[in-house]
């Protein structure tokens, strides 16, 4: 039995697609840029604590807070239907959903959708969140198999905190302060950038530095030969363990 040898379901998206996932994530970056423009990036810890916030341990609680503050920039500009973006319905997803946040655009005479993932990272501590684990093997090959169309955005988040002396109450308050972004499309991303981790059920796909992304053009199909690719040069798996998976998610076609 080789991998070559299986009949797969072949995913095709349509035409638009790489031009519509540049205006996602063009977007998504414009959104963020206006804001940070006007001053509104930040992100305020009121406390009663008198040395203001453990800023050595913030990054604990950075990660909700940050995705919290993101659906609320998104959702404040869906709410006004004349909206310069032409963003038309923002979605906060479930705790266990692939993403956070389910952006739509229209765009002309068709609605994209852009699921995104956000990630945060602290400016001020070196390896916080740099090679974050994105999604499952599984979940995310077989999401381009049930909607080739399917668009998983990476928004990456840098963030600084720092503390500041409230003059009426004597307190720190602690700020926490947007300072740079980027969005990435996961189908998008260049192979050496992507790694595979067999840790965690079927295995957890990776970006080795979310600062530093490589972008290239990319079928769906062309992502499912590079997961299974991932997936089958780890050393913990074997191609009998693939087409379990294969079966299971409907992957291949069978006579079953």
């Amino acid at each position: 039995m080789k991998y070559e040898d299986f009949v797969f379901k072949i995913p095709v998206e349509n035409k638009y697609y790489n031009e519509d996932s540049l205006f996602v994530t063009g977007t998504i970056v414009k959104i963020l840029d206006e804001r940070k423009a006007s001053g509104d990036n930040r992100i305020y810890i009121n406390t009663n604590l008198k040395k203001g916030l453990p800023l050595e341990n913030i990054n604990k609680i950075a990660g909700p807070m940050i995705e919290a503050w993101a659906y609320e920039v998104f959702d404040d500009i869906s709410e006004d239907i004349n909206n310069e973006y032409s963003l038309i319905n923002v979605e906060a997803q479930e705790r266990l959903s692939m993403t956070d946040v389910v952006l739509q655009f229209k765009k002309q005479d068709r609605f994209i959708t852009g699921s995104t993932d956000v990630k945060a990272t602290s400016e001020d501590i070196k390896s916080s969140g740099k090679s974050p684990n994105i999604t499952s093997f599984s979940r995310i090959r077989t999401a381009y198999i049930d909607d080739p169309d399917y668009m998983f955005i990476i928004l990456s988040i840098k963030y600084k905190v720092y503390s500041k002396k409230n003059e009426a109450t004597g307190l720190f308050d602690g700020i926490m302060e947007i300072v740079d972004y980027h969005a990435y499309d996961l189908k998008l991303i260049s192979e050496e950038d992507i790694s595979y981790n067999p840790a965690l059920g079927t295995g957890q796909i990776q970006i080795k530095d979310i600062h530093y992304v490589t972008i290239v053009n990319r079928t769906a199909w062309e992502f499912c030969q590079l997961l299974d690719k991932k997936y089958l040069s780890s050393s913990r798996r074997s191609l009998e363990q693939w087409y379990a998976e294969a079966v299971r998610n409907k992957w291949i076609k069978t006579n079953d």
